[in-house]
């Protein structure tokens, strides 16, 4: 069993390795395009028992839960707040409000129809894919229905492969890109933004292989956050 320095080392060999093939890849362009095609998964739909939209790129992974929500493939859409990083919690410090990601989306989602009553908003935050499967898992439990988790399409590879490694085969989940997405895995190291987003998924993916050597930080509780705002908007109101 690897230790995790040894998967720490593994995971920046790999990285090494991925940075080579990528290079060596821009000379070749079928092999670029099995570089995006690959990241991209999706499976067929079937009953679930909620959809959960992973944080990133709104508002299209939420319109995508919204279409399946309308087409009733699930009753719940789940929503996962985000780590609350220094630069958040020193605006908050400062008495500056600002919408966080997860407040935007809940946002999307209702004016797209989708009831506030069906909204799941679970307690706690999380830092990346691996902490939002974790609490997404959590908050579900493994029921008999597979759960939907709607994300960009260049991320559909890597959640899945979190989703096995979270739940050890004992909850089934339906991926789905996000129909809108303008991610193209034919063409995409013609803009940078997607060409970044293709290099942190081979990297994210080795993290998944390596283990998860890499730990997350903590961001500020719940209740410490709910606090930390509402004396921005007391002070805001104030002024």
């Amino acid at each position: 069993m690897l230790t995790v320095l040894q998967r720490s080392r593994a995971l920046r060999s790999g990285a090494v390795l991925l940075a080579a093939v990528v290079l060596v890849g821009f000379a070749h362009v079928p092999i670029l395009r099995e570089i995006g095609s690959f990241l991209v998964v999706e499976d067929a739909l079937q009953p679930a028992a909620a959809i959960v939209v992973l944080g990133g790129q709104p508002p299209f992974r939420e319109m995508e839960a919204a279409r399946l929500f309308t087409q009733h493939w699930a009753p719940k859409v789940m929503v996962i707040r985000g780590a609350a990083w220094e630069e958040q919690q020193t605006l908050w410090k400062l008495g500056i409000s600002s919408k966080e990601a997860w407040e935007i989306s809940r946002e999307v989602l209702l004016r797209l129809g989708v009831p506030a009553s069906d909204v799941i908003v679970p307690e706690g935050r999380a830092e990346g894919t691996l902490e939002e499967l974790q609490l997404a898992f959590k908050t579900i439990g493994s029921e008999r229905k597979p759960i939907i988790l709607v994300s960009s399409k260049y991320h559909t590879r890597r959640v899945r492969l979190t989703w096995s490694y979270v739940t050890h085969g004992q909850a089934t989940a339906i991926v789905r890109g996000a129909e809108n997405d303008p991610f193209d895995p034919l063409h995409w190291w013609s803009q940078r933004r997607f060409a970044l987003s293709v290099v942190r998924e081979y990297l994210g993916i080795l993290h998944v292989y390596a283990g998860f050597p890499i730990a997350a930080r903590s961001g500020v509780q719940t209740s410490e956050v709910r606090s930390r705002k509402s004396d921005a908007r007391n002070r805001e109101a104030q002024e």
